[in-house]
C-alpha cells in the first residue's frame, strides 16, 4: 500500500433541509476527516442518505453550510464539487444499465485492470450490460468506478448493499484503503467495523444522537 499523503475534510454545520413542508436535517453539524472512514448510521428516514446527498451539492440546504477543507461550498453546484475531486455513489441508479460493464469503468478510467483487481467477480462480465447485474454485482461496479475516479471525497450510500459477507468485508478493507475522506451511510455497523477505526454519527429523526468511534458503541446498538 502506498503511503497516505492527502489530508482533506468535509463538514455540515448547522444544516438543514426541506422537502417541501417537511425538514429532513435539523440543524445538524458533523465532520468527516481524511484519509479515514466515517460512517453515518440510522435507519430509513433517520437523515443519512440526506446528509450525504447534502455533502454532495445534490440536495440544497435551507440553512446551515457545507464546508470542504474549511472553505464553504454551499453554493458550489454539484458538478463542480465532483470535478474537484467529490465522488457520490447513491444506493440506486449507481450505474449506466445501458451500457456494459466496460463501458461504465472506461467512463472512469481508460484502463479497468485496478477494478477488476478489486473485484475479480466482474471480469467474465465485463461484455453484460450492467442493467441485467444482480444488485451485489451492481455494487460491486459502482464502487469499482469510485475507485477508479481516485477522488479526494467518496460519498457512498449503503456501500455493501446486496453483497455477500465475504465481498462486503472486501469492499470495507478497499474503502478504508483509500487515500481519501470516505463517508458512508449505513443502517448499522457492518461487521468488518468492528475491527477498524472509524468515525460515527447516528442520526435520527434529522438530528445527530451520538458521534465518537464505532467501538464507543453499545452492543447491540444498530
Amino acid at each position: 500500500m502506498t503511503a497516505r499523503t492527502t489530508r482533506t475534510a468535509v463538514a455540515l454545520r448547522h444544516a438543514r433541509v426541506r422537502y417541501g413542508p417537511l425538514e429532513a436535517l435539523h440543524g445538524v453539524t458533523l465532520t468527516a476527516p481524511g484519509p479515514g472512514l466515517t460512517v453515518l448510521l440510522g435507519r430509513n428516514g433517520s437523515g443519512r442518505t440526506t446528509a450525504l446527498r447534502a455533502l454532495a451539492g445534490t440536495v440544497p440546504l435551507t440553512d446551515g453550510s457545507v464546508l470542504w477543507d474549511g472553505v464553504d461550498v454551499t453554493r458550489v453546484p454539484a458538478y463542480e464539487r465532483a470535478r474537484r475531486g467529490l465522488c457520490l455513489v447513491p444506493e440506486r441508479q449507481a450505474v449506466f444499465g445501458t451500457l456494459t460493464v466496460r463501458e461504465n469503468l472506461e467512463l472512469a478510467a481508460p484502463d479497468p485492470d485496478p477494478a477488476l483487481d478489486a473485484y475479480p467477480q466482474l471480469a467474465p462480465l465485463l461484455a453484460h450490460r450492467a442493467g441485467t447485474l444482480s444488485g451485489g454485482e451492481q455494487r460491486m461496479l459502482a464502487l469499482s468506478r469510485a475507485l477508479l475516479a481516485r477522488a479526494r471525497v467518496v460519498l457512498v450510500d449503503e456501500p455493501a448493499q446486496g453483497m455477500s459477507p465475504a465481498v462486503a468485508a472486501r469492499t470495507y478493507e478497499l474503502l478504508g484503503a483509500l487515500d481519501a475522506c470516505v463517508v458512508v451511510a449505513e443502517q448499522r455497523i457492518p461487521p468488518a467495523l468492528h475491527r477498524r477505526t472509524a468515525i460515527v454519527y447516528e442520526l435520527r429523526r434529522g438530528a445527530v444522537v451520538f458521534s465518537g468511534e464505532a467501538a464507543e458503541l453499545r452492543p447491540g446498538r444498530p
